[in-house]
């Protein structure tokens, strides 16, 4: 595996913790340049020093970046940081997630706080990454998902579920939107459900989970250009499946695309 994803440059998102953590630190082990996102640049340089320090990765393969979510003029600036030093990039990573707050809340730009951070700044990422992701044989998005999406259904009227707010549903909305994005045409991209792990995310599934290496093995397996994929695939692990049937339409595909760049401010 070293030799395929070596030399390769990873942009993971939500990198200093859980499932993300993992995953960048085998694909800094696997030789690849790992490009480590941070909500603040404290903990993207900490994460990256205990990377250094406790993994025994070369400080060269480790570059940390940071961007919070919940505001999507540091997303543009993230994106334009990483196209800056990094022009070539051979895989985004969009893992980043918050679990839907008890209470409704809103962003400063206006939108519900876990569609924003899940779905809505990933979906802005990608879009202003678009030109530096290589269209070389393995270039691609992996986005990692949840099978909760497949409880989920899109509030069109109501995306910011102003009028009626449950956690559960905000969470699997931003999912859902999550796993739809990986079928848009622009960049390939898939999906993935990583498995319930001891992640930040746990108390959304109950009680017990696999270790977050577990769940980062088959993020990074995706990562690997080794590994063949086709655009809008999702998988189960390590198993290709069908997503929700909502996910594979193109109308949905499209209909999506228009409210995210709307949301965005970034029509399409």
């Amino acid at each position: 595996m070293s030799s395929s994803l070596s030399g390769r440059t990873v942009l993971v998102t939500g990198a200093t913790s859980g499932i993300g953590y993992e995953t960048a630190r085998r694909l800094a082990e696997h030789g690849a340049t790992v490009l480590l996102h941070g909500r603040t640049p404290e903990e993207a340089q900490a994460a990256t020093d205990r990377l250094i320090a406790t993994a025994g990765i070369n400080a060269a393969a480790v570059r940390p970046f940071a961007a919070d979510f919940t505001r999507l003029e540091e997303v543009e600036n993230l994106a334009h940081a990483v196209v800056r030093e990094h022009p070539h990039l051979d895989v985004l990573v969009n893992n980043a997630a918050i679990a839907a707050p008890e209470r409704h809340t809103l962003t400063a730009d206006g939108n519900e706080i876990s569609l924003q951070v899940n779905f809505l700044a990933h979906y802005l990422l990608t879009d202003l990454l678009e030109s530096a992701l290589t269209s070389e044989p393995g270039g691609r998005v992996v986005n990692v998902s949840s099978a909760l999406h497949r409880t989920a259904a899109i509030q069109w009227n109501d995306p910011q579920r102003v009028r009626r707010y449950s956690r559960l549903a905000a969470y699997a909305q931003s999912q859902l939107a999550l796993t739809v994005f990986a079928a848009d045409p622009r960049v390939t991209a898939v999906s993935v459900d990583p498995g319930v792990c001891e992640t930040g995310l746990l108390p959304l599934y109950g009680h017990e989970g696999a270790p977050a290496a577990e769940g980062a093995q088959h993020v990074v397996r995706l990562c690997d250009p080794a590994t063949e994929i086709v655009n809008g695939a999702y998988y189960d692990r390590s198993e290709r499946v069908a997503p929700a049937p909502a996910a594979t339409e193109e109308r949905t595909v499209k209909r999506l695309n228009k409210l995210a760049g709307l949301l965005v401010g970034r029509t399409a």
